[in-house]
């Protein structure tokens, strides 16, 4: 049994990480501000003896012993992270910097979750984790981009100083149940939107494309991640089936079968026109790929909204 911190425990990723680790007979310690992330996700992991909520901002320091931490803390959806850009540099920053200093301290193993937007509009494509990025420092996302990369600077620079025992993924476009209805992610909004009979909003022209992982094997990717030895990363975690806005809210439309129409609305500043993961070094290192489809994803993600 380890005992093992995971802060952004309930959210979305979270919940599903604190289930999976409860399941192989750790004790967790989830952390969370509450301010994106929902009791309800963990409500029914309360009834394990070795589970613990910590409500907590990453930006004050943490104080716990454990053995492992995943630090999936920082709002993921831009709604949510433009609501407060400050407090979400912040939230990556300061909470990279407290957290690492706690694995200092413990000796504990340190996961981070990065993201495929540290390769901002990517000008290679598909994305591998050798480039470098094409981001606006100073765009409406730049929050959320930013903050993602000087986090995974301070990691380095923790590993290579203190020789704190890093891990660092990059997670592309990932869904399931659990989605916040109200999270402004794109498969959230075109399920909630088809449900209720409302008109797809497909930003642009609809060409701009993602990469969707089902939920159980991003967790899947995580849990391999952390327990391989000697390599920290950064690798990429993402299904690199490469779909079109339009392709997927036709698809959402037949699996609700809604009569919801399309419709277009602007493009969002610095909103990426490509994205898709070169996944060659989790294949190798990891021995992880995807094995949800998206057809099949997609309509266990629709049957959690209707319960909701």
């Amino acid at each position: 049994m380890k005992r093992i911190l995971v802060t952004g425990g309930a959210g979305f990723l979270g919940s599903h990480l604190c289930e999976r680790l409860l399941n192989q007979g750790n004790e967790v310690i989830c952390l969370d501000n509450f301010f994106t992330g929902s009791k309800s996700n963990v409500a029914e992991l309360l009834k394990n003896p070795n589970f613990e909520i910590m409500r907590h901002d990453v930006t004050q320091p943490v104080f716990a012993e454990v053995d492992q931490i995943f630090n999936l803390a920082c709002p993921a959806s831009p709604p949510h992270y433009q609501y407060d850009p400050i407090h979400t540099a912040k939230t990556s920053f300061l909470g990279a910097l407290n957290l690492l200093g706690l694995a200092k301290r413990t000796g504990a193993r340190i996961f981070q979750a990065s993201t495929s937007e540290v390769y901002g509009d990517p000008q290679v494509h598909p994305q591998p984790e050798s480039y470098r990025g094409s981001v606006n420092p100073i765009g409406i996302r730049a929050c959320y981009d930013e903050g993602k990369r000087i986090a995974e600077t301070l990691f380095f620079e923790y590993h290579r100083l203190h020789k704190v025992d890093i891990r660092v993924v990059r997670i592309f476009n990932t869904y399931g149940p659990r989605m916040n209805p109200n999270d402004g992610r794109v498969v959230s909004n075109f399920i909630v939107q088809a449900l209720r009979g409302e008109d797809l909003t497909v930003y642009g022209d609809g060409t701009q494309t993602r990469s969707f992982c089902y939920v159980d094997d991003l967790i899947d990717g995580f849990l391999l991640m952390m327990e391989k030895e000697n390599f920290t990363g950064p690798v990429n975690l993402g299904n690199p089936g490469e779909f079109t806005m339009l392709e997927l809210a036709e698809l959402v439309k037949k699996l609700t079968g809604s009569k919801s129409k399309i419709v277009h609305a602007p493009l969002p500043g610095d909103d990426p026109t490509k994205r898709r993961p070169v996944i060659d070094l989790a294949k190798e290192k990891l021995n992880w790929s995807p094995k949800v489809p998206l057809e099949e994803g997609l309509k266990k993600t629709i049957e959690y909204f209707k319960s909701i």
